[in-house]
């Protein structure tokens, strides 16, 4: 019986190749409606051949970035991390064969370098053993970043509001919500209308305690609905 481990490391990665064979798109992006190879059932499916070669498996991080920005029209902050990983495949006999890849991935809470380190894992399997499959391999999530055209997010909106300290910036709060309104939902708008009259009582009362005399008060008003 042939000792499969002690192969040399191209052998067995040739053998590994033979024995994965193609992996199906089983995975679906639920917001975009495609299929796509997900890390889980790469790993699931290339691990067992590389137990069975001795192949193991070391990733090195080469390069690490991470920023934060601003995704769709109500800008949402989006953690976005690039990393550049060299894995190394090393057999039975100790030799070994690297492969450089990179792996991008956004992530609205603390997940966005993990993601990263699993698309650069996924792709240096997929690309390293030539792993077939019969359509095009997308990313699993993809995102529109806000452009200089778009609206405030509704966060920053409502903190606008809550911080003006004067009817006149109020006011001007109020003529950009209805400059803009096409890029909010009618909730949203709602939202604002409700915030906005509660400030806009909370400058005008203390203004008429302190001007006796003055008997009406001009209200800049937010129109939602035009």
């Amino acid at each position: 019986m042939t000792d499969t481990t002690a192969l040399p490391i191209a052998q067995a990665m040739s053998a590994i190749m033979k024995e994965v064979g193609a992996i199906a798109k089983k995975d679906k992006n639920q917001a975009q409606g495609f299929n796509f190879r997900g890390i889980d059932s790469v790993v699931n499916a290339v691990s067992p051949a590389l137990q069975k070669y001795g192949v193991i498996v070391v990733p090195s991080v080469e390069d690490y970035e991470y920023a934060t920005v601003e995704i769709g029209k109500n800008r949402t902050a989006m953690g976005h991390v690039k990393v550049k990983v060299t894995y190394t495949f090393i057999g039975g006999n100790g030799d070994a064969i690297k492969a450089t890849v990179v792996g991008e991935a956004m992530d609205a809470g603390d997940k966005a370098t993990a993601k990263a380190m699993s698309v650069a894992f996924r792709t240096a399997l997929l690309q390293a053993l030539s792993l077939p499959t019969d359509e095009p391999d997308p990313d699993s999530s993809s995102y529109e970043r806000s452009s200089a055209k778009d609206v405030l997010a509704p966060s920053a909106v409502l903190t606008k509001i809550a911080q003006a300290t004067a009817i006149d910036a109020l006011a001007e709060i109020g003529q950009y919500i209805t400059t803009h309104k096409d890029g909010y939902n009618p909730e949203l708008l709602e939202q604002f209308r409700v915030k906005f009259k509660e400030q806009q009582a909370n400058l005008i009362v203390p203004k008429l305690e302190e001007d006796t005399n003055e008997t009406t008060t001009e209200e800049p008003i937010i129109t939602v609905n035009a």
